[in-house]
């Protein structure tokens, strides 16, 4: 699968500023998720409303990776957070995907 990242339209990415806050074993955890991300390994992968996914990590506060599949190939991340902020993080990363997908329909 390709993995992308979300981009907002100042052209900053919600996932990029998480994941440089983590520090170096939490980036390497969540490096690791990604890569089987694109791998298609999705078993730790649940829906959690509205088309999005949550890829939890057994790590540290329960890393969470958000993210939401654009056809059968393409994921793009949203974000991250953990267990403590996970509703938080969920609504955030809801409000990103549908942002995404309107952008998306216009270019269309």
């Amino acid at each position: 699968m390709e993995v992308l990242e979300y981009l907002a339209t100042d052209g900053g990415s919600p996932y990029r500023k998480w994941f440089n806050s983590l520090n170096a074993q939490a980036a390497a955890k969540i490096a690791i998720a990604v890569t089987r991300i694109e791998q298609g390994n999705l078993s730790n992968a649940k829906g959690v409303g509205a088309g999005l996914q949550e890829y939890s990590i057994d790590f540290g506060p329960g890393y969470r990776i958000y993210f939401g599949r654009d056809g059968d190939r393409l994921v793009i991340l949203l974000g991250g957070g953990t267990k403590k902020r996970q509703q938080e993080d969920i609504s955030r990363a809801q409000a990103l995907w549908i942002d995404y997908k309107r952008r998306k329909k216009k270019e269309n």
